[in-house]
């Protein structure tokens, strides 16, 4: 592995693990200290989400512009800035809809659907606004650079697409800690991996997997409310149907 990758990959493990000592420290010297002990450290996490963040990604960014190493999907002529205006807006449709074939095949297997990441991210949000930044920015750029440029990149060097996405999709499943989603994970890692070699341009990826999590972040946190009582509404639906029958 090329020395920056590797600057990269210690980058993004040190802030996956910063929290250890930074939100202790932002507890210490005062941040969220005048809340109740539980809230006052979901407070000190959300600040912390989005200082390490943001200093991983100035500090990956800056790497990555000193590097002169071009990999084998963007040493070749990127597509033209119309089209990849186009396949970046067509991502997103493409990453729902695999997404939604992966939920099928879950919900087949009697995998129960929702996320406790997602769920643990809008609480944060809910008491830290400012972390919706993190989530909707912040981490889609890193997690681009980090299992589309490095992992998958790499891999497709060595051998042919399927297998390359296969295994940086199942990587990219692994580190969001939630195993019994992996077919979800890995159908959005399929799908970026698809936008990269597809127009040669990183960023193609970046803005399709930022306007997917900007998207469900919105729907999450400002319709919260309205969620819930739908989702009240469709037990009582079916309770009622199952009482009928």
């Amino acid at each position: 592995m090329r020395k920056e990758y590797g600057l990269v990959l210690i980058t993004y493990i040190l802030m996956q693990f910063s929290g250890f000592l930074g939100i202790p420290l932002l507890y210490k010297i005062g941040v969220s200290s005048d809340l109740e002990p539980n809230r006052a450290e979901v407070v000190a996490a959300g600040y912390w989400t989005v200082i390490s963040f943001a200093l991983a990604t100035v500090i990956i960014l800056f790497i990555l512009k000193k590097s002169t190493y071009t990999n084998k999907i963007e040493s070749q002529t990127p597509m033209s800035v119309g089209k990849s205006i186009f396949w970046s807006i067509a991502g997103v449709f493409l990453a729902y809809f695999s997404q939604t074939i992966a939920i099928s095949i879950e919900t087949a297997l009697g995998i129960e659907q929702g996320s406790e990441n997602t769920q643990s991210i809008i609480q944060l949000i809910e008491w830290v606004p400012l972390t919706m930044i993190s989530v909707a920015v912040f981490g889609p750029i890193l997690e681009e650079i980090v299992f589309r440029k490095i992992l998958f990149g790499s891999l497709y060097e060595r051998m042919p697409f399927f297998f390359a996405a296969l295994v940086s999709a199942f990587v990219f499943s692994v580190a969001h800690a939630e195993l019994e989603h992996i077919l979800l994970y890995a159908a959005m890692g399929f799908t970026f991996a698809f936008l990269y070699v597809k127009t040669k341009r990183l960023i193609v990826p970046i803005v399709a997997h930022v306007a997917m999590n900007s998207f469900v972040v919105i729907v999450q946190y400002v319709f919260k409310d309205e969620l819930d009582k739908m989702m009240k509404e469709a037990e009582q639906m079916q309770q009622f149907i199952a009482w009928l029958l």
